[in-house]
């Protein structure tokens, strides 16, 4: 037996967990957008440095999910009937391809992964806890990024990840009709990518995203104020 492949164990900075902890709390939809953040606080509450805490922030702000407003603070990034359609009809574009060629892949691995993942949303929406829908939500659509094994489709969906993850936490939350309209919303584009039927599944992945977005983007121009931002 050899040890020769082994790698040592990589500590995670007190950094990293900073910026993961903090993005899990932002994410969670324990905060509304448009929230303020107190360094302060935030640094007694996690017991850390408020220069690591800073970090953490700053990378956040990166990520497109956290504001700094000068000489104020942090607060969480609003969404803006712009925002929605920028995001929706880039999704569109990304996952539309992802989704078909995930339904053309002959590796069975492919269609297991998104098969589960799907499975797990059902049984999310069952229990009916919107937190844990839209995590299994935002996992489905990991899956069927990951299903397109194609490394710089997922680059670019990484760029923007966070800023879907809150969008789709946001729009589950303030927007869709429950549990039911959620596997509505799904299930289309789910029976396609299990069917193996790859044009129809880039159709109903961009049709997901036009549908939602729109929906999402009247329901700001009609609820949000005057600047179009999501209420707080």
């Amino acid at each position: 037996m050899t040890l020769s492949t082994l790698r040592p164990v990589a500590k995670q900075s007190a950094e990293n967990q900073a910026t993961d902890s903090l993005r899990n709390y932002i994410l969670s939809g324990a905060v509304a957008p448009g929230a303020r953040l107190t360094e302060i606080a935030l640094a007694e509450q996690m017991g850390v440095a408020r220069a690591t805490l800073r970090t953490g922030l700053h990378r956040l702000a990166s990520e497109g999910i956290l504001v700094q407003i000068p000489y104020t603070g942090w607060q969480v990034a609003e969404l803006t009937a712009n925002d929605v359609w920028e995001l929706w009809t880039l999704r569109g574009s990304l996952e539309s391809l992802a989704a078909k060629l995930a339904a053309e892949s002959e590796e069975p691995t492919v269609r297991d992964s998104i098969a589960r993942a799907y499975a797990h949303l059902l049984a999310a929406c069952a229990e009916g806890d919107m937190r844990k829908i839209s995590e299994q939500d935002i996992a489905l659509h990991r899956a069927i990024i990951d299903g397109a094994r194609h490394t710089r489709l997922q680059r670019q969906y990484q760029l923007v990840e966070q800023q879907v993850r809150l969008y789709i936490i946001t729009c589950n939350t303030q927007v869709a009709d429950g549990p039911l309209d959620i596997i509505e919303q799904h299930r289309p584009l789910a029976d396609a990518l299990l069917a193996g039927d790859g044009e129809k599944a880039a159709r109903e992945a961009w049709r997901h995203n036009e549908q939602e977005g729109e929906r999402f983007a009247a329901w700001l121009r009609q609820a949000a104020p005057a600047d179009g931002t999501v209420p707080g």
